[in-house]
C-alpha cells in the first residue's frame, strides 16, 4: 500500500485543493498555473512511490501540502477587483524599489523551508555521526537551494511555454532565490533546535 494508515487525510488535502485549482485556473485559462498542479502533482506521486523506503513524517507532508496550497492560492486569488493576484500583494512595505515584502517572497521562505525539511529527511539515514553540525546544516541548507534552483528552472520554462506568465525579471529572480536562502536556513535552525544536532 502507498500511503498508510494517518496519511489518508493529508492525501485527501491535497486531492481536494489541487482539484479545486484546476478546475480555477482552467476556467481562467491560466496555463502556467495548471503546468504548476502537473509538478505537484509529480511530487506528490514521487512521494506516493518512495512513501514505504523514505518514511516520511507527516510533519514534512502536511507541510508540503500547506506549502502547494499556498502557491495555488498565490496564483488563484485575485484582489482589488480581479486586478492583482495575491502574490503581489506587499505584506509588509519594506523597500518599494525591490517590491519586498511579497506575499510571493512568504511563500518561497516557507516552501524552501519545507524543502529543506524534505532534504534532511532524505539524507538522515546517510549522514555520518561524526559529521560535523557547520559541515551537515551547510550540505542541508545548500539541497534547500538547490530545490529553489530547479524551481527556478521550472518558473523559466513557464515563461517559455507561457510568455503572459505574471513570473517577473532578474530581480524576481533573485529575490526569490534569497527567500530560499533564508527558508532553508531558518530549517537548518530548526532542525538544530529539535534535534539538538543535525
Amino acid at each position: 500500500m502507498l500511503l498508510k494508515k494517518n496519511q489518508w487525510k493529508i492525501f485527501i488535502v491535497n486531492l481536494i485543493y489541487l482539484a479545486i485549482a484546476l478546475y480555477v485556473f482552467l476556467g481562467r485559462e491560466n496555463y502556467e498555473f495548471v503546468m504548476y498542479i502537473g509538478v505537484i502533482i509529480f511530487f506528490l506521486v514521487l512521494i506516493l512511490l518512495t512513501n514505504n523506503r523514505v518514511n516520511y513524517p507527516n510533519f514534512v507532508l502536511w507541510s508540503l501540502t500547506v506549502w502547494g496550497f499556498l502557491h495555488m492560492a498565490g496564483g488563484g486569488l485575485l484582489l482589488n477587483g480581479g486586478t492583482m493576484r495575491l502574490y503581489e500583494l506587499i505584506l509588509i512595505p519594506i523597500s518599494a524599489e525591490y517590491s519586498v515584502f511579497r506575499y510571493d517572497q512568504f511563500v518561497h521562505i516557507v516552501g524552501f523551508f519545507v524543502a529543506t525539511l524534505v532534504m534532511y529527511v532524505l539524507a538522515k539515514p546517510n549522514l555520518k555521526k561524526n559529521f560535523g553540525w557547520w559541515s551537515t546544516g551547510i550540505v542541508l541548507a545548500m539541497a534547500g537551494l538547490g530545490v529553489g534552483a530547479l524551481n527556478e528552472i521550472v518558473e523559466f520554462v513557464a515563461v517559455v511555454l507561457v510568455p503572459e506568465t505574471g513570473v517577473g525579471g532578474f530581480i524576481n529572480v533573485s529575490l526569490d532565490l534569497v527567500s530560499d536562502l533564508i527558508g532553508s536556513v531558518l530549517a537548518v535552525i530548526w532542525i538544530k533546535i529539535k534535534n539538538g544536532k543535525v
